[in-house]
């Protein structure tokens, strides 16, 4: 890894030379919320003047771009008595994340473990990761947050580069040989010995205002020793089962698959779509059997894949501690206080 120290003002330079044939896709404000506080998304911008750099968090994550709620996987045609097959990975050209926190970094990298790494590798996520550039920058601890906890507070891959700002300059990493190309073209400098100490200064600093934590220590064992807890159901008893702790989890894959035929027989289509471990239906087989009817059971095996499963398979949280699922869940159910009540404690 490289390391430069870039002015702010020749951000915008690196913004022009990523712009020139790519998508930009960067947090903006799209409005107020209910105590008049900024509401921030993902978006596709123009212009460089769009971008909310100093932005909180976003309510979605930039999932959407990478993992779209509905695509389409095939499209099938009959003419007469042939038929033909279009499979397409729904991306037309490169796209540029710039500006996004180390916690959705390291999302996109658990994600790469399983639609990527697997034995069943996912094309159309493959296709939109690959052609994908990344700009980090660095983040404020919000109150709801808890990153640290698990590990996702920084990003040491996944990226191209990553922004730290340091007052009137950014301390940048650079990782890729495509982000070493383009920085290249940008005035920077060598960082100085001060830029190193303001650095750490910066990250001690940040590490004191992380106000939420949840304790992770054998927490594989004691979900294991607490899986029939009346713990579940107490929860289940306030989940709704809407399912909007899964739309706006930047790690959650779960998807379903429809398939559409016109009545002409002349057109079919296979489809994509999102789903949640949450709904009702989740795990409902052919003949109706639900292997998960009841609402307690599903929200604790959505636990037990994030802190459980997941982390046998890879050694690894499925969670990385954003703690957007708690702000928006409609009945105030937050990770920390889930975990801390199955192991007994108070938070």
């Amino acid at each position: 890894m490289l390391f430069r120290a870039l002015k702010k003002e020749d951000l915008k330079r690196l913004y022009d030379l990523l712009a020139g044939s790519n998508m930009i896709v960067a947090p903006v404000q799209k409005g107020q919320d209910g105590n008049r506080a900024p509401i921030y998304a993902f978006e596709e911008v123009s212009g460089f003047g769009e971008i909310h750099l100093d932005y909180t968090s976003t309510k979605i994550p930039a999932k959407r771009f990478f993992m779209p709620f509905r695509e389409t996987m095939a499209d099938f045609r009959m003419d007469g008595k042939d038929w033909g097959k279009r499979v397409g990975f729904n991306i037309d050209r490169p796209f540029v994340f710039f500006g996004m926190h180390a916690c959705d970094i390291n999302a996109l990298n658990k994600l790469d473990k399983v639609l990527l790494g697997s034995h069943y590798p996912m094309p159309y996520y493959a296709a939109k990761r690959n052609n994908m550039f990344i700009v980090g920058i660095d983040c404020r601890p919000q109150p709801y947050c808890f990153c640290r906890s698990m590990g996702s507070d920084t990003a040491l891959h996944g990226f191209d580069l990553f922004l730290t700002d340091l007052g009137d300059h950014y301390f940048v990493e650079v990782l890729s040989d495509t982000a070493f190309n383009i920085i290249r073209q940008i005035t920077t400098r060598e960082p100085a010995e001060s830029d190193h100490a303001l650095y750490m200064k910066m990250v001690s600093d940040k590490n004191k205002q992380f106000t939420l934590q949840v304790n992770t220590t054998d927490l594989t064992k004691i979900l294991d020793m607490e899986f029939q807890s009346d713990v579940w159901k107490q929860w289940g008893e306030k989940c709704f089962s809407c399912g909007t702790c899964a739309n706006v989890c930047p790690t959650c894959y779960c998807y379903g698959v429809d398939e559409s035929v016109e009545m002409d027989l002349s057109r079919a289509r296979k489809t994509k779509f999102l789903y949640a471990c949450n709904l009702i239906d989740f795990a409902e087989v052919a003949g109706g059997h639900n292997f998960r009817p009841e609402s307690h059971t599903r929200l604790k095996y959505r636990y037990y894949h994030k802190h459980r499963g997941f982390v046998e398979a890879y050694e690894e949280s499925l969670c990385v501690g954003c703690g957007r699922c708690g702000e928006s869940c409609l009945a105030g159910i937050t990770v920390p206080e889930v975990i801390a009540s199955v192991r007994g404690e108070d938070i």
